[in-house]
């Protein structure tokens, strides 16, 4: 873990201020969550970014996937105080590579208070699909990454646990309220002091064996948010993983509501796309 964080952020990140030791004695867990969610998928208004994953299976045999991804907040704030950040979210992400995947659309509203609502468009098909709640926690178009870890898991669908403090990361220990709706017993965040990246994610069966596994590889700060800009899945029961690369990030681009509609899936907006 040590090298890790020496990638993201440096050795000066190690040094911990008096400071930082005092709000380090004064957050709850709950609070830690909520910092690093408001970190990992709020920033800003609205914003866009161009993906590039490559999936690598147990074999070393790469696939390509390349996406637009754009988004956009409900909330007109980032104020953590009384959590006035946490609202409906919207996504869109279109597909531009390869080929079997080229046009392909998938568009999340993220509620707060319900199951989000999920649709994916095959455009050999000419289709719209709903996905299902129960599909949430399954592969997003063949990668190690599912659907939920794009979109964000909603914070109130765990219990939070803060189980130790290092001298770098807060550690988490997050509980499904409702475990016959997840594949896992419970997973763990290694969130930074400092940033409140979450930089490493493992899961854990109900054995309590460790069979998937999440990384923040690179952290950029872009127009003053600090944003993760490579991260990667492994699968350790079958071997293969996922890296996942953000280029091109940009925020407060003004996106309005109506390009987060199933119409847009068949005809895209081509104007925040290219």
């Amino acid at each position: 873990m040590r090298k890790y964080l020496f990638q993201l952020i440096g050795v000066a990140a190690c040094l911990i201020l008096a400071e930082g030791q005092t709000l380090a004695k004064s957050l709850s867990a709950n609070e830690i969550v909520h910092r690093s969610n408001q970190i990992s998928y709020y920033a800003g208004q609205d914003g866009r970014a161009q993906a590039d994953m490559i999936i690598t299976d147990d074999k070393g045999r790469k696939r390509h996937r390349q996406m637009i991804v754009l988004r956009r907040d409900i909330a007109d704030t980032d104020e953590l105080e009384n959590n006035a950040y946490l609202s409906e979210q919207k996504l869109y992400v279109y597909f531009t590579h390869p080929t079997d995947v080229n046009k392909m659309g998938f568009l999340v509203w993220k509620n707060v208070a319900s199951n989000d609502e999920r649709w994916l468009y095959v455009p050999s098909l000419d289709l719209v699909r709903r996905i299902a709640a129960s599909d949430k926690r399954t592969s997003f178009v063949g990668s190690d990454f599912f659907y939920e870890d794009i979109s964000g898991r909603n914070i109130n669908d765990d219990h939070h646990e803060l189980i130790e403090i290092t001298n770098n990361y807060y550690v988490i220990r997050n509980t499904p309220n409702n475990p016959a709706a997840v594949e896992f017993k419970y997973y763990k965040m290694y969130i930074h002091k400092e940033t409140f990246i979450p930089v490493q994610v493992e899961y854990y069966d109900q054995k309590d064996e460790l069979y998937r596994r999440g990384k923040t590889l690179k952290v950029d700060t872009i127009q003053g948010y600090p944003t993760i800009t490579e991260a990667s899945m492994e699968n350790l029961r079958t071997g293969s993983s996922t890296l996942m690369k953000y280029t091109n990030v940009q925020y407060d681009i003004e996106l309005t509501d109506e390009v987060f509609s199933e119409r847009y899936l068949r005809n895209p907006p081509q104007q925040f796309l290219y």
